[in-house]
């Protein structure tokens, strides 16, 4: 899995024929951390991404998500800079060598409004939409759906231009499902691999004769699109308070009557929460009714949570 890499003892790693200055730890999850390096040679930040492996699978799995970062070029996408694997006694990390992209998360600009008691305006939600859309444009243009779509896997630059990251859970976009136990497979593999609370309805109970497409993203890209609006996801609390997230997908979302976003933005909204996914546009779709849709009046721009 790509170039060797070894730690020194003066807090630098070598990756991919360059050195890199060992900085501060950005993000922990539960089988990964992600630390800030600056790159000795060109003084560039990066963010390295390092995943625990304990198996082979895990290994599997980690290859997956850098050959998938391989696949694309393109600006509404985290590009891979170089990656490798290395031995850690008897287990092995993954290590992923990524851009660093100093604005932080959406879900991170979502909560900084959220505490001021303020909302994002309407014409800066349809600039990040339009920025997450041409990326999943991207993926779904050669087979793939992402799968695990959130605020959290959303990168804003500094010019507010949406990056999508974390690959790992990405597979082919049309998945035939023709048996029971396949419909199981891919219901265990839901539930292990994509977020519940932004996770679509047709995965939490798979049908033994059916079809899942990418429009499992659509689905999830509305409840970003509601998190923008709303300060939080649609069933961001439903599963917070340990209810059923699997019987709320199944009914319409409700909308605080209190909002001021446009009945356009609202429309838009409907549309990629409808629970049958053949009733879901494609993200083609979704970017004509972008293009169609005018900016906020001004007095849309203040709306309060």
């Amino acid at each position: 899995m790509g170039q060797a890499l070894c730690v020194c003892s003066r807090g630098t790693v070598s990756l991919g024929g360059a050195r890199y200055l060992l900085l501060h730890r950005l993000a922990e999850g539960g089988f990964s951390y992600v630390d800030l390096v600056e790159g000795l040679r060109d003084g560039r930040f990066y963010a390295l991404k390092r995943i625990l492996c304990h198996d082979k699978e895990d290994r599997r799995a980690a290859l997956h998500e850098a050959e998938m970062h391989g696949l694309f070029e393109h600006p509404n996408i985290l590009r891979l800079e170089a990656h490798c694997l290395v031995e850690k006694g008897a287990k092995h990390e993954a290590w992923l060598l990524l851009p660093y992209v100093q604005g932080g998360t959406l879900w991170s600009e979502v909560e900084a409004l959220r505490d001021r008691g303020a909302s994002m305006p309407e014409r800066r939600i349809l600039c990040i939409l339009h920025g997450i859309c041409r990326g999943l444009q991207a993926i779904h243009g050669k087979g793939y759906a992402h799968r695990d779509l959130k605020p959290t896997n959303v990168l804003l630059d500094e010019d507010d231009r949406a990056v999508l990251m974390d690959l790992g859970s990405m597979n082919q976009a049309r998945i035939e499902v023709n048996s029971s136990r396949e419909a199981m497979a891919v219901q265990d593999w839901a539930a292990q691999r994509c977020t519940i609370s932004y996770r679509a309805p047709e995965l939490f109970t798979v049908q033994s004769q059916c079809v899942i497409d990418e429009r499992t993203d659509i689905w999830s890209l509305g409840c970003v699109l509601y998190c923008m609006m709303f300060g939080e996801g649609p069933f961001d609390m439903i599963f917070q308070k340990g209810d059923s997230v699997a019987l709320a997908v199944q009914n319409p979302v409700a909308v605080p009557p209190d909002s001021r976003y446009s009945a356009a933005l609202h429309r838009l909204l409907s549309s990629m929460l409808t629970v049958n996914p053949q009733e879901r546009p494609h993200v083609t779709d979704v970017l004509d009714q972008l293009e169609g849709l005018e900016p906020a009046p001004a007095g849309q721009d203040t709306t309060q949570i």
